[in-house]
């Protein structure tokens, strides 16, 4: 009797224990998948979920915020995702605001995230649907890693055919790494353009030089390049052509005959007239010397060409 009422108590007991796991357990479930708490409901339309499952959860900026409650396939293309989301964190999340699906972790499961919106001041209301942004898949980024794979593992191929040729000097790579005559060629050339860069260089800045000198107004450019010089020298062109031109007027004279210097210079008499002229003052000149000498060695014009001889020699001592 005694040990039927032990095992009773016993019972008892597992089974409240039990109880209390059950409705410990019901109560984490059910305050994982929100059942417990007061939440809105919000939509998004993805052309792939990416093997998004109903329960999953659903993050707001990292934070888990809400779980997946329907998956809808509306079309061919378009499949609606409906998700219950914490009234207290729906205060947060703006219209505007963008979902994602995305993986926890690498191979986690796949979770939706809401990236905060920018724009909008407006906060979410239940029934509201909201931008989605389609991501590429694994088996996407499995393809393009594939195809990034092998044309890694062709251009590897290549860069070894193209060592295997310089190393056996073919080609003109090979040629220029293996032959040093042909390098050194390569070295002087490479100089002597430095050279010429360096000298064309020098010229480049002499020929400015000169540019810059030639606008200077102390030189005969730069003169002319100012407008009272260039109308000075417009004047003196126009004067030299009327000087010209008269001076083809007096020749033009000159050979028809007009004018005293064309009558001295063609007729013959009036120029043997000035020459006998001319001869008969050369001998007058020459008597009067003659006399004036005369007239200093006479007894009585002595005594003054002597006093005038001593007033000139007292006038250069001074």
């Amino acid at each position: 009797m005694e040990k039927s009422t032990n095992q009773k108590i016993k019972l008892g007991i597992f089974v409240i224990i039990g109880s209390l796991f059950f409705i410990i357990a019901i109560y984490f479930i059910g305050n994982k998948k929100d059942m417990f708490n007061e939440t809105i409901q919000i939509s998004a339309v993805f052309k792939n979920v990416n093997g998004l499952q109903h329960g999953n959860n659903v993050r707001f900026s990292g934070i888990n915020v809400g779980t997946v409650k329907k998956i809808i396939i509306v079309n061919d293309s378009l499949i609606k995702v409906d998700m219950l989301i914490e009234e207290d964190n729906a205060s947060h999340i703006k219209k505007d605001a963008m979902a994602s699906i995305g993986s926890d972790g690498l191979v986690g499961n796949m979770i939706v995230n809401i990236i905060p919106g920018k724009k909008s001041n407006e906060m979410v209301k239940d029934g509201d649907v909201i931008l989605s942004e389609n991501k590429a898949s694994t088996d996407e980024i499995l393809k393009t890693i594939n195809s990034t794979s092998e044309n890694a593992k062709l251009i590897t191929d290549n860069l070894v055919k193209i060592t295997n040729q310089i190393n056996s000097k073919k080609g003109t790579i090979g040629m220029l790494i293996n032959d040093t005559v042909m390098s050194d060629d390569l070295k002087q050339t490479i100089y002597n353009l430095k050279v010429t860069t360096q000298s064309t260089s020098k010229s480049m800045a002499n020929l400015n030089k000169i540019i810059n000198d030639l606008n200077n107004k102390d030189n005969v450019v730069g003169a002319l390049k100012d407008t009272v010089t260039g109308r000075k020298i417009k004047m003196i062109i126009v004067n030299l052509e009327k000087s010209s031109e008269q001076i083809n007027k007096t020749i033009t004279n000159l050979k028809d005959g007009k004018g005293a210097l064309n009558y001295l210079s063609n007729d013959p008499k009036l120029v043997k007239q000035i020459d006998s002229t001319m001869i008969n003052l050369n001998q007058a000149s020459s008597k009067l010397n003659e006399n004036l000498e005369a007239l200093k060695h006479n007894f009585f014009f002595r005594g003054y060409f002597k006093k005038q001889e001593k007033a000139k020699a007292k006038a250069a001592k001074k």
